[in-house]
């Protein structure tokens, strides 16, 4: 895979933004389905331990493995870069060390599951009955984190190359397949929570292995397998140090998801489960906005490859505008529909009551996300991966000390008050931060 010059730019248009970000976009939204139907089917049960066990066990697994998400995030910007600049040997090569990274990551999450459990329990212990039932849940999703960690990083590098349609082919597949396993599992078979497990490990390595069929024709040439390129010391040093970055970030950031889940526990399954319901709505607001962060991390990472200043830009306000419609969208669904999303999602009555008097944190959510949302994106594309360390921590300060301020009177709400604070705290601090991000693409 020889090596060649940067292409000429392609033009940056609201047509190319959403070509790349649609599929992202309708990629994403089987992600949240998938949570909302396994809390569902859990919730058909008719009690909260089961729901708020579910919610534990996979917000901590999914804290683990997104430790891992600097292979998804780091991978598409050098990536993209490399595309950019015409690299093709780079390219191939990246999708080698991701992999080998995915796996290795994956064993050692195998390893350590019981420490990794018993100190979340530790740090915020639930009622016996839902971490008896969450324990349950983990044990058997953790037999799938080779494979969930090296998804991101095939995915990261599918994005940066702008092949998204086959990033939503791997993630219907995949989430449709967990989905229909949950119904036969436990509404069928009646396994319960470990229905639910069994089917997301069963979905992620069969994902994996389409993940890898979407990426064949990498394999089809030498660059892949060529060791010295794969380990060449100056690439391994540079991503090593972005997705060091990237890595203490994504470190703070589920640090403030997990406790804000740990200690919604202290306030008693019921108001934990109705926590758990509401969380599903800010993953559809997550997933519904990386469309458009993801677009951009492309388009940035390429434009940046190619010394393309002005498309650096054109990308960040194209991008923007269509995330921005996105999130007025999301919250006036959430302020219309909210109520009814509740009632399907549980037929605990304590629980939908615990639901709908959180509610307007979600009609608020898409709003103040998105900036923090799209700036990440522009920052993984630029591999500016030090300012979203830096400014993730400040971020993190301001998280730790609502809560210490909010919580003691205002309780749950409190703590509602607090994540969303630290939304904003991370799209000022990063929007700060951005002047010098264009001037460094001039340079």
């Amino acid at each position: 895979m020889a090596e060649s010059g940067p292409a000429r730019p392609s033009a940056i248009t609201h047509r190319r933004v959403l070509k790349i970000a649609l599929p992202i976009v309708l990629s994403n939204a089987t992600v949240p389905i998938l949570g909302a139907v396994d809390t569902g089917v859990v919730g058909q049960l008719g009690q909260a331990a089961p729901i708020g066990a579910v919610g534990v066990g996979a917000i901590v697994i999914t804290a683990v493995y997104w430790v891992f998400g600097f292979l998804r995030m780091g991978t598409t910007g050098l990536t993209s870069q490399a595309h950019g600049a015409g690299r093709r040997g780079e390219v191939a090569a990246l999708l080698t060390r991701v992999l080998l990274i995915g796996a290795a990551g994956g064993l050692v999450v195998m390893a350590l599951q019981w420490p990794i459990f018993n100190a979340a329990f530790l740090v915020a212990p639930a009622s016996p009955e839902v971490e008896s039932l969450a324990r349950d849940y983990m044990g058997l999703r953790v037999f799938s984190a080779p494979a969930a960690i090296a998804i991101y990083g095939v995915t990261g590098w599918l994005i940066a190359l702008e092949r998204t349609r086959a990033v939503l082919a791997v993630q219907v597949w995949m989430n449709g397949l967990n989905i229909g396993l949950d119904l036969i599992f436990v509404l069928g078979l009646g396994w319960g929570v470990q229905g639910v497990a069994a089917a997301t490990v069963i979905a992620e390595w069969s994902g994996l292995a389409l993940a890898l069929w979407m990426c064949r024709d990498a394999f089809g040439v030498p660059a892949w397998r060529d060791w010295t390129r794969v380990f060449d010391g100056v690439a391994l040093r540079n991503m090593a140090s972005v997705n060091t970055d990237i890595l203490l970030r994504s470190l703070m950031l589920q640090a403030i998801f997990v406790s804000f889940m740990l200690l919604g526990a202290g306030f008693g399954d019921v108001t934990l489960a109705g926590n758990q319901v509401l969380l599903q709505f800010l993953h559809i607001t997550a997933y519904a906005l990386d469309g458009f962060a993801f677009a951009v991390e492309a388009l940035v990472g390429q434009a940046l490859g190619a010394r393309n200043a002005p498309g650096l830009r054109r990308s960040a306000i194209l991008a923007s505008i269509w995330g921005g419609a996105s999130a007025l969208a999301l919250a006036l669904a959430f302020a219309l529909a909210g109520g009814a999303i509740i009632d399907v999602m549980t037929t605990a009555d304590e629980v939908r009551a615990a639901a709908r008097l959180y509610l307007p944190y979600m009609v608020v959510a898409p709003i103040v996300g998105l900036a923090p949302w799209m700036l990440d994106g522009i920052f993984i594309g630029a591999t500016r991966s030090r300012d979203m360390r830096n400014m993730m921590a400040v971020s993190f300060a301001v998280y730790i000390g609502c809560v210490l301020a909010l919580m003691p009177g205002l309780g749950n709400h409190g703590l509602w008050l607090a994540l969303l604070i630290s939304f904003v705290a991370r799209g000022v601090t990063l929007g700060l931060r951005y002047p010098a991000l264009e001037r460094g693409a001039r340079g």
